[in-house]
């Protein structure tokens, strides 16, 4: 089926729940990050997809922050021992930065492809018609 024949769908619906950005219905990722080499449903293949570090980017900047704050507060305002932290703050990082690393992924992996993003490519102008500089311009 040709990619025209598919309806554009919301990179949030499909990607936070890990499903094709294309068709919707199969499978983002083989296991909790690691993307999948094509759909199983529509043959898309993933190879265009690459987050990078931006769901990392993401939960360290919107959940590891107020984690980490509130380990600051605790210690400050109670002088907690170590268990304490380990018992409340660590829990809360976990809780925090693990569950939303893959959801983020997916919406960003269907963001690509929605929008069509690409790697940047330098462009190169035509030797033919890069010869001269325009009329009327000169040096410095």
């Amino acid at each position: 089926m040709n990619e025209q024949h598919w309806p554009r769908l919301s990179p949030l619906s499909t990607g936070v729940r890990g499903r094709c950005p294309r068709c919707g219905e199969g499978h983002l990722f083989n296991g909790f990050l690691t993307i999948a080499p094509a759909c199983e449903v529509c043959g898309l293949d993933y190879s265009f997809a690459d987050p990078a570090d931006g769901p990392a980017f993401f939960v360290m900047c919107f959940a590891c922050v107020p984690a980490v704050l509130f380990a600051i507060w605790l210690e400050v305002a109670f002088q907690a021992p170590y268990w304490v932290h380990l018992v409340t703050t660590l829990p809360l990082l976990l809780l925090t930065c693990i569950p939303p690393l893959r959801p983020l992924k997916g919406w960003l992996v269907a963001s690509q492809y929605y929008y069509k993003a690409e790697e940047g490519r330098r462009v190169t102008a035509d030797p033919s018609t890069a010869s001269s500089a325009p009329e009327g311009r000169t040096g410095a």
